[in-house]
């Protein structure tokens, strides 16, 4: 890993314990139920359809919630990807405490068919917060296609690039652009204390790296490896609060903004099949 990787995976190894012991994760709801899904799973739901016997990989899976979920939609076999051992912990022991089997697996996004395999998944899913993490998007799109069989699919739900240029520190209201829509090689640079669930944990490892992907950036570095585009829809909601004293809970944990909610995209969902390799 490079020197920003390094110091996200040191972050998320630290806060993965915090965030698999929150209540916003869910994880007694998750374990007392077995048709229970995670709110963001069961958000994607409808535009999923029907997993049954498809084998399915989730990329960056975090703790797992949401790779239990997509178990529980029929999947015949779900695999987690994660560069955060600490991450993947809470991801087996959610699983264990389950009684399901999920192959989860530790190793940078880009990574993942070296250690999954070629043309193995069905279905390629990734979920909110993820592509933020990665500095390449094209290079991200052609691992994607190495992943799936013809015919395959990818399932994406994200916060919407425009939602990440935004200024989050303005206490007046205003939605002022900050920065970059488009990816550039240089990260953005963050540093705070605290996570996005309610914790009382304390952090040390506070320093996080980033980076922003123009839809027009991701759908053309999907199209240029043989993907086909099947579906892209921009929500006013998003699954955490993204500008503390702006936001409204509604139903499902989704969130949106007070004033003039349609003024800001906050999440898109995009799919796409694979009908050739780039």
């Amino acid at each position: 890993m490079d020197e920003f990787a390094e110091s996200n995976r040191r972050m998320w190894d630290e806060r993965a314990p915090a965030h698999a012991a929150s209540p916003g994760y869910q994880r007694a709801r998750l374990l007392a139920d077995p048709a229970e899904l995670s709110e963001v799973v069961a958000f994607d739901r409808q535009r999923l359809g029907d997993l049954t016997g498809l084998d399915v990989l989730h990329l960056q899976c975090h703790i797992g919630t949401d790779t239990l979920s997509l178990l529980r939609l029929g999947a015949a076999t779900v695999s987690g990807l994660d560069f955060s051992a600490a991450s993947l912990d809470a991801a087996r022991s959610l699983a264990a405490d389950a009684g399901v089997s999920i192959e989860y697996v530790q190793a940078d996004a880009y990574a993942a068919p070296e250690v999954l395999g070629s043309a193995r998944f069905d279905l390629v899913y990734t979920g909110v917060g993820a592509l933020c993490w990665l500095p390449n998007i094209e290079l991200w799109a052609s691992v994607v296609a190495r992943l799936l069989r013809p015919g395959g699919r990818l399932f994406i739900r994200e916060g919407h690039p425009v939602m990440w240029t935004v200024d989050e520190s303005r206490a007046d209201g205003e939605l002022v652009l900050r920065y970059p829509y488009f990816e550039r090689a240089e990260p953005i640079r963050f540093e705070a204390g605290e996570t996005y669930v309610e914790t009382d944990a304390e952090f040390s490892e506070n320093v996080s790296y980033e980076w922003n992907h123009g839809i027009g950036e991701i759908v053309t570095a999907l199209l240029a490896v043989g993907f086909r585009l099947t579906m892209l829809v921009e929500h006013d909601t998003i699954p955490w609060v993204p500008f503390e004293g702006r936001m409204e809970e509604l139903a499902g944990g989704e969130h949106r903004l007070l004033d003039r909610p349609e003024r800001l995209p906050l999440s898109y969902t995009l799919q796409a099949v694979l009908e050739k390799q780039g």
